[in-house]
């Protein structure tokens, strides 16, 4: 499994929830030695490899495996890792100021399962995806479950605005639990924008005033258009304003 990671000012951004997450990941996942990764191992580690890099702004991935051999059954489930980091050049997060084009990749639904919320390694659907949004000229892909719901995009969690009300997928619809997911619900809450976790029909698309993608990376991304449709990115703004402030 892995963790994207965004370093600022030298500092490691949402150090708790990333551990939080972590942890409970591989916990799920029997990894041994969840326990060690908290937020200030995350931190230090972060601190240090961005020293050594001489940079202040990053992002940054850290992959946890099952240090083992064994095949398909381990013959232990000691934990390794890597951390890896690029320099980035922004000191705060940054709105897109070139909404992205989106369409629905339908090829490979995501199943709905208990390691459906989990960033694992496991990566074919979003490679299809990925294939998918190249050959048709795409800025990002939204992913269904496969209930036909929607699910996330293809490197990032989905929000739509509607009727006044924001709507991202529920954990149950098999979207990863992105950090930064759950800390633009707290600040949607927050600054009393009412959000609601739920089944989404795609269809709701056609009908929404405004749809964005959010990932630990790059914040906040607002969409400007699927097919004919194109959205405004009031909120997306508005948010984002919110976001540079935590």
């Amino acid at each position: 499994m892995f963790e994207s990671m965004r370093m600022i000012k030298g500092q490691l951004k949402f150090a708790d929830m990333h551990a939080d997450r972590l942890q409970r990941g591989m916990k799920a996942l029997k990894i041994d030695g969840y326990s060690q990764m908290d937020a200030w191992f995350l931190k230090d580690m972060v601190e240090q490899l961005g020293i050594h890099n001489k940079t202040k702004h990053a992002r940054l991935r850290l992959t946890v495996y099952r240090d083992a051999g064994g095949l398909y059954t381990p013959s232990q489930n000691a934990p390794g890792y890597c951390l890896e980091l690029t320099p980035v050049e922004e000191p705060r997060y940054f709105l897109n100021p070139k909404g992205l084009i989106v369409d629905i990749f339908t090829d490979v639904p995501k199943p709905t399962n208990y390691l459906s919320n989990i960033k694992t390694c496991n990566a074919l659907t979003y490679v299809m995806a990925a294939i998918f949004k190249a050959q048709n000229n795409l800025d990002e892909v939204l992913l269904l479950n496969q209930n036909g719901f929607l699910c996330e995009a293809g490197s990032a969690n989905v929000f739509v605005y509607y009727q006044n009300h924001l709507y991202t997928p529920a954990l149950s619809e098999g979207c990863v639990e992105g950090v930064m997911r759950q800390v633009v619900i707290n600040l949607a809450n927050k600054i009393g924008i009412p959000i609601t976790e739920a089944q989404i029909n795609p269809e709701i698309l056609y009908e929404a005033d405004e749809v964005f993608v959010t990932n630990a990376s790059r914040g906040i991304q607002c969409v400007m258009g699927y097919g004919v449709k194109r959205y405004f990115n009031r909120i997306s703004k508005v948010l984002m304003d919110e976001l540079n402030k935590v």
